[in-house]
Formats: structure tokens, C-alpha cells, sequence
């Protein structure tokens, strides 16, 4: 009986030191390591009409440089716009110019014309004058007479000198209403063509810096609709380590801060950038398996790698002291 007791006893004090065992080991092998991984944060590139792709210049997983051109939407109906718009602002220009240069000699003639009348009248006005004011001096006539023929006189000068001056700015050119009318217009036009060149350059795309086209929605000869993204790039700005720091460490994470980290098959001493630090807690998500089994409040940081990595990629940051 007493050796059955012993026994019990034994097997309780081995079960008791396995346990023991299993939880200080972990405790005691403790890492120095933030659990974290790579996050891609791709550009859906699309064209603002609907369309058939004409062309399709990359493939999926191909790396492409800045500007260069990805597809083509069916770009007929925004070229015929472009057009359109272009041959009215060289319309308009040519007006602007045109008001400028004020009236042609045939056009001229009628100012011309105007003027000789207006002499003849102010010839015909000033002998009545001259007349009237004799007959006055001699009292055939009377003060009323000489009055009205004195001022018909001056309005016969004033309507020539009128003439004159009409004749004189339709040489010089034309009134500055005018001119301010035409550069208006060409202003609006030189606006419709910015407008439309840009709607052309929509349905062909380049890519805005270094990056690898992450996949492919559409093949050249199908149909896409409007908005509708045709393609996706990974841009190597857009790369980022993504790793969540236990709050007692916060404070040594600020932005410009240099990292350290390292993942499976990458090469030794790869560094990043911190670019922004979460301002709210969080618990540690699930998708992050730490080294300790045990959930506890992170925050979020994000810092920009010195080298390409895959999304998805798990790695392990060395805290910052």
C-alpha cells in the first residue's frame, strides 16, 4: 500500500517538473524579436471610357520603369475630340489675330466715305454761316437765324471730326472689347485642348515609377468597361515592412527611425525606414504568430525597405533600444 502510494506520489512529482519544464523553457529561450511581415499596397490603373484594349505592352510579374506605356484603350473617340479641339484653337487664334490687325482697305473705303460726306456737310454748314452772319450784321436777318446756323456749323465739325476718328481706330485696329472678346475665346480653346489631351493620355497610361505589374484583368482585343481596372502594379514605393512593437518599447520608434531585420532566404543586414507609427493600440493580431503565446497590446508600425521583398513575406525586426 505504501508502495503504491510512493509510486503516485512519484509520478505526480515527475508530471508536476514535465509541466514546469514546458512552460519556463519558452520563458527562459526568450527571443529579442518583433514578429512582422511585408504588406504591397498595389495601383489599379484603368482608363475613364469604356473601350476595347487595343494593346497591352507588359505582362504579369514583368518590372517596369517610370513612364513607360502600359495599354491602350480603343482611343478614337478621345483622339477625334483632341482634334476637334485643336483645330478650334487654331480657329481662335487666328481671330485673335485677325482683331488685331484692325479693317482691310476694301472695308476702310466706307469710313472713307463717311468722312467725305461729313466735309461736304461741314463745307455747306460753314458758307451758310458766313452767309447768315453778313445778312445779320446788315439786320436782314435775326439772332435766331445766326444762332441755328452757328450750331449747325459746329455739329457739321463735330460729325467730321467723329468720322475721323472712327477711320483712324478701324486702321490702328480694332477696339479693345473686341480684342479682350477674341483672347477669351482662344483662352477656352487652349483649355478644350488641355482637356482632351488629357483624356488621350488616360486611355494610354505610364507607369508612374519602378515597379512589377502584380496582374493582369484584361487582354488586348477585350472589351473593358469604364473605371474598370485593366491592370495592377506593385510599385517598390509602395513596399513596406509591416511589424507591431509591445507598448513598453514605443518609445524608441519615431519616424526616421532605421530598422533591422531579417527573413527566410533574404541577404544579411537588411535595414528599413520607419514612415509612420500607429497612434492607436491594438491587440496582437492573429495573423501574427509571436514567439510568446501570449496576446498582449501592440502598436502598429510601418517602415520602407532598402531592397525589394514579396508581400506576405514574414520577418523578424530587432527591436530598437
Amino acid at each position: 500500500m505504501n508502495r503504491q502510494r510512493l509510486l503516485i506520489l512519484g509520478l505526480i512529482v515527475i508530471a508536476a517538473a514535465i509541466v514546469a519544464l514546458l512552460v519556463m523553457v519558452p520563458r527562459l529561450g526568450k527571443t529579442h524579436t518583433l514578429s512582422g511581415y511585408v504588406e504591397g499596397e498595389p495601383l489599379y490603373l484603368a482608363a475613364p471610357i469604356a473601350g476595347t484594349v487595343r494593346a497591352l505592352n507588359v505582362e504579369r510579374g514583368q518590372d517596369v520603369a517610370a513612364g513607360q506605356a502600359l495599354f491602350v484603350v480603343d482611343p478614337a473617340q478621345v483622339r477625334a475630340a483632341y482634334d476637334q479641339a485643336s483645330a478650334q484653337s487654331s480657329a481662335a487664334a487666328a481671330q485673335a489675330q485677325d482683331a488685331r490687325k484692325g479693317q482691310r482697305p476694301v472695308e476702310l473705303a466706307v469710313y472713307d466715305a463717311n468722312i467725305a460726306a461729313a466735309e461736304a456737310r461741314a463745307r455747306d454748314a460753314a458758307s451758310t454761316l458766313r452767309r447768315v452772319t453778313t445778312l445779320a450784321r446788315q439786320g436782314w436777318d435775326s439772332q435766331a437765324q445766326f444762332d441755328d446756323a452757328r450750331s449747325a456749323a459746329q455739329a457739321a465739325d463735330a460729325e467730321l471730326a467723329a468720322a475721323g476718328r472712327q477711320r483712324d481706330a478701324a486702321a490702328l485696329g480694332a477696339r479693345a472689347d473686341q480684342i479682350h472678346a477674341a483672347d477669351a475665346r482662344l483662352a477656352e480653346a487652349q483649355a478644350g485642348v488641355i482637356g482632351a489631351g488629357a483624356r488621350l493620355s488616360d486611355v494610354a497610361p505610364r507607369a508612374p515609377g519602378k515597379a512589377r505589374v502584380e496582374d493582369v484583368f484584361f487582354h488586348a482585343g477585350e472589351w473593358a468597361p469604364a473605371n474598370q481596372p485593366i491592370l495592377s502594379l506593385l510599385p517598390d514605393a509602395r513596399i513596406k515592412v509591416r511589424f507591431f512593437v509591445p507598448e513598453q518599447q514605443l518609445a524608441a520608434y519615431h519616424i526616421g527611425r532605421t530598422i533591422r531585420f531579417s527573413c527566410d532566404g533574404c541577404a544579411r543586414g537588411l535595414t528599413a525606414r520607419v514612415e509612420f507609427v500607429a497612434p492607436r493600440p491594438e491587440f496582437t493580431p492573429p495573423v501574427i504568430y509571436s514567439r510568446e503565446a501570449r496576446d498582449r497590446l501592440v502598436y502598429l508600425v510601418e517602415a520602407r525597405p532598402s531592397v525589394r521583398l514579396n508581400p506576405g513575406q514574414p520577418v523578424d525586426v530587432e527591436p530598437l533600444s
